[in-house]
């Protein structure tokens, strides 16, 4: 039987606004590394064949000496400048993948707690499901509001999830929906509609369902300045289990 074959594309182009920092959110040190390290780290030892990792505009040459070449990152085949919206990114991401693969992990780089687990739990419900996004039930009850901040309705707690990253899918099938969205895009814009992850561009281009797989409360994206000192926290709980 051949080899099962993936690819990680991990997105390292947003600016961070919300950071308020003069330097993009992935390349912020936690403890001495940048925020960007620790996730490339992670799909660098694990059974994943190939990254490709998507940049700022004009990010690419300081991302290959500052990153791949610092870290000696051997699995990073691609650098990449990202797009004007993520899933412009995640287009220019899947175009670059240079060899075969069967399966596409797309992670956010500012997502630095990702582990191995994590990791074969997706793997193996892609391989049942063809795609699945890692998440975690929410903690607090979620309410949805209507135009005017309104309460319009009170979704069961059980049912809700907060979705994070990777995002895994067949090739085929992320890749085929990704070029029916950007034929479609000026439509959809039209409609007000916001894609806002992967699994959104699957749902609305495929038959396909998505599976919900296990991530960890620790998967935080790094959005604020707050979450710098949460993610500081996490790094030591982390490495105080590994001991």
């Amino acid at each position: 039987m051949d080899k099962i074959r993936t690819t990680a594309i991990v997105l390292a182009a947003g600016q961070g606004k919300r950071m308020k920092s003069s330097v993009h959110k992935q390349y912020l040190l936690i403890e001495d590394k940048p925020v960007l390290y620790y996730a490339l780290k992670v799909f660098e030892d694990s059974f994943v064949d190939d990254i490709v990792l998507v940049v700022g505009e004009n990010e690419e040459a300081f991302c290959r000496k500052e990153i791949v070449e610092k870290y000696d990152f051997t699995k990073i085949r691609t650098v990449v400048e990202g797009g004007r919206e993520r899933y412009h990114s995640v287009a220019n991401g899947l175009r670059a993948i240079s060899r075969p693969c069967d399966y596409v992990l797309i992670h956010d780089g500012a997502r630095p707690f990702i582990n191995e687990e994590m990791l074969k739990r997706a793997l193996d419900a892609v391989k049942a499901a063809k795609a699945c996004v890692v998440g975690m039930p929410v903690k607090d009850t979620v309410k949805i509001s209507d135009a005017a901040g309104n309460v319009a309705s009170t979704p069961a707690r059980s049912l809700v999830w907060q979705i994070q990253t990777p995002q895994v899918f067949e090739k085929t099938l992320i890749t085929t929906a990704y070029e029916t969205l950007l034929a479609q895009e000026r439509e959809l814009l039209a409609k007000g509609v916001n894609i806002t992850d992967d699994a959104m561009v699957v749902e609305y281009f495929s038959q396909t369902p998505v599976k919900l797989v296990e991530g960890s409360y620790y998967n935080i994206k790094l959005t604020t300045p707050e979450d710098l000192d949460i993610a500081l926290v996490f790094m030591k709980h982390i490495r105080g289990k590994a001991d």
